[in-house]
This record gives structure tokens, C-alpha cells and sequence, in this order.
């Protein structure tokens, strides 16, 4: 479906994205997670034609995003991460608007959107800039649906969402997926990084790593073991300052510690560190890398 090859776009001396490729395939749920400022944004208006990339190019269906950008404009909708409907317009009257711009109309796509939509369907006659985020959400989704594109791009959509709202979104963006739609989201959040069909890391405008979250959990190359302490915030430096260390952090109430070789002796080095600070007995158990030890891991690298 869509083919990303040596993207790159700078912002005078700042580089958004370095050389990015990608492949997103037809009808997949895929999920770009990153930090701020890591380039999903600069990616997306590049895929939604808003953006001229500086080298290299995206082909959506066949289709050059420079080149055919009219032709993209159909087949793809979009969702950007801040809120940018008309404010004075009301639910219906956006809807309308949208739909009159690609041709179609609220009957002819309803049923497509219909989940969606009947949730903000009694607010209809409010100003769209009056509705609560979660609405303003709902809407700008339904606006984004219009007109039945065979590519759906969203911008971070559950930013600033409460929790059960965001897992509500992610299931109708499954629904959406079987309707034969490629569906491709941003987010800042890790948990949402396994919602996916794939997923892919975005670290300062490079792409760290791509595939299932099974195959990115199961790359991390290292024995990973939750530690804990009577004083986590010293044992953490003290894990941290360590050489032989490929990776500590903070996660929940333990800290998540590799040792960069697979022969180190943590038992061996744990005990001395127990015996030499002021951290008190120190518990360890082998665990399970997740998303986010993986990501640490390669942003680290």
C-alpha cells in the first residue's frame, strides 16, 4: 500500500527525519510511536501530501505524493494532531462540509462512520468548538471518514485523552481496519505501541526498528531482571554508572537493569553493590522485555 524510501526533511539546521524507510502494507493497523519531536508529525504531512520531502520519496498506491498529490488527496484521509475543524460550524455543518469537498454526502458513507458518529449525532445542532475532547475527537475522526478513503492517517488522536476513551478510540480503529481500510496512527504512548499489526520506532528522525511487537519484544538482545531497593532512586545511579550496564530505568516500582554482556554475573554484582551503598537488601528476578525496554534499549544505541 504505501512505500516509504530515504525520506529525509530538514527545517533549516534542524534534521526532522533522516533518511526514513518504511513499508505499510494494504489493510494493516500500523503504529508509529515516538517522543516529541521524534519527526511522526513531519512523516505524516509528507504521506498526506502537506509537506514536500527534501530527498527521497513515498508512493501511496502507485502514486508519487509529489507528483500525484490531487489523486493522494482522495484516497487518503486525515486526522492531524491538533483539533482543526471549523470552531463556528456545528457537528453536522463540519460533516457536511467535508463530505461536499470530496463529493459525497453524510447518507451515502453512513454506515461506514455510523459508530462513530452516533455518539456526537445528538450534539449535531452545538458548535463544534464547544464539544468536549473526546467529542472533538469523534468528530474530527468522522470528518476523516467522509469520504471512504482506502488510507486513514492519525495524528496522535488520544493526546490529552482520558484512558477508557482512548481504549474506546482504539477499538473503533480496529472496526475501521475491517472495513478494508489501511489505518496508520501516531502516538506518544507506549502502552499503545502493541495495538498494532506492527509497529515502528521514531527516535530523533531515524527509524530504530520496525515488525510485530512480539518480534520487537523478542529482539532485545539481553537477560533483562526487575530489581528493587529500599532507595530505587540510588540504586538506579549506581546501576546507571556502571560499565557493564545496557540499560536501566525506572519501570512501576522496580528498575529494569541488562547487563551489556549475557555471561555477567548480576547475583555476584548485586550482592557487592548491596554490601558497598546504602540501598538495603536488593531483590532481583529475571523478566520479560516489553515495548519500552525495547525502545529505551535502541534510542540508547
Amino acid at each position: 500500500m504505501i512505500r516509504i524510501a530515504d525520506v529525509t526533511k530538514s527545517f533549516g539546521e534542524n534534521k526532522a527525519l533522516s533518511e526514513v524507510s518504511l513499508d505499510i502494507f494494504d489493510e494493516e493497523l500500523f503504529v508509529l510511536i515516538g517522543p516529541d519531536g521524534a519527526g511522526k508529525s513531519t512523516l505524516f504531512r509528507i504521506l498526506v501530501t502537506l509537506l514536500l520531502p527534501d530527498k527521497g520519496h513515498v508512493l501511496i498506491k502507485g502514486l508519487d505524493v509529489v507528483k500525484d498529490f490531487w489523486k493522494i488527496r482522495t484516497v487518503v484521509g486525515y486526522m492531524p494532531g491538533t483539533f482543526s475543524l471549523y470552531p463556528d460550524l456545528t457537528v453536522e455543518e463540519n460533516l457536511a462540509f467535508y463530505a461536499r469537498i470530496f463529493g459525497t454526502s453524510l447518507q451515502k458513507n453512513y454506515p461506514l462512520i455510523r459508530e462513530v458518529y452516533e455518539q456526537i449525532e445528538p450534539f449535531k445542532n452545538r458548535a463544534a468548538g464547544k464539544l468536549s475532547g473526546g467529542m472533538k475527537q469523534k468528530l474530527a475522526l468522522s470528518c476523516a471518514l467522509i469520504h471512504r478513503p482506502e488510507v486513514l492517517v492519525l495524528d496522535e488522536p488520544t493526546t490529552g485523552v482520558d484512558a477508557a476513551s482512548r481504549k474506546e478510540f482504539w477499538q473503533m480503529l480496529k472496526k475501521i481496519q475491517q472495513e478494508g481500510i489501511t489505518v496508520i496512527v501516531s502516538t506518544a504512548y507506549m502502552d499503545e505501541a502493541s495495538r498494532g499489526d506492527r509497529t515502528c520506532f521514531l527516535h530523533k528522525g531515524e527509524l530504530l526498528k520496525a515488525g510485530t511487537p512480539e518480534e520487537i519484544r523478542e529482539s532485545y538482545p539481553f537477560p533483562l531482571y526487575a530489581c528493587r531497593s529500599k532507595n530505587n532512586f540510588a540504586l538506579l545511579k549506581a546501576l546507571r554508572n556502571e560499565p557493564s550496564t545496557a540499560l536501566a530505568m525506572l519501570y512501576g516500582k522496580t528498575i529494569h537493569y541488562s547487563p551489556a554482556r549475557k555471561d555477567f554475573s548480576v547475583g555476584t554484582f548485586l550482592s557487592d553493590l548491596e554490601r558497598t551503598g546504602n540501598y538495603g537488601p536488593i531483590e532481583y528476578r529475571k523478566t520479560t522485555p516489553s515495548m519500552e525496554d525495547s525502545f529505551a534499549f535502541l534510542s540508547k544505541q
